[in-house]
């Protein structure tokens, strides 16, 4: 089902997808599963990269608001947008400094697995608001 969607995406916008693995020492601690998944995050976005979170605790915005702001950012920034999924544990303090951004696609928790599904068809129907495709009725 994701593949599908960024498909589609990969046909109106250029995206890379970046998987990291972690597989947890079972003698850590869960501070010390998310301070080692988030070294593995940092090293993957660089100093001019606008990072976005995916996190219950952001900023929610209904489909068209969405489509506005992210429409803003890919005009005016001129940077690298990145969005974060976190794994099972959440984020890593360094991670959570690191964040430009915060955006929240449900107050509700969800597995990393189940928001990359939600959050590929979020932003497929938000770029097909920006670029006039009928995906989105309104």
């Amino acid at each position: 089902m994701t593949d599908k969607f960024w498909q589609r995406i990969r046909s109106m916008q250029n995206i890379e997808i970046i998987e990291i693995t972690h597989k947890a020492n079972r003698n850590q601690n869960t501070d010390q599963r998310k301070t080692e998944e988030g070294k593995k995050i940092l090293a993957q976005i660089s100093p001019n990269d606008f990072v976005i979170l995916l996190d219950e605790k952001g900023k929610m915005f209904s489909s068209k608001e969405w489509a506005k702001d992210l429409e803003k950012k890919r005009i005016y920034l001129n940077k690298r947008l990145v969005f974060v999924v976190g794994g099972p544990y959440g984020f890593s303090d360094e991670i959570y400094k690191r964040a430009d951004e915060k955006l929240s696609l449900s107050p509700m928790t969800f597995s990393h697995q189940l928001i990359r599904v939600i959050f590929a068809e979020q932003l497929y129907r938000v770029l097909s608001i920006i670029y006039g495709k009928p995906y989105h009725n309104e």
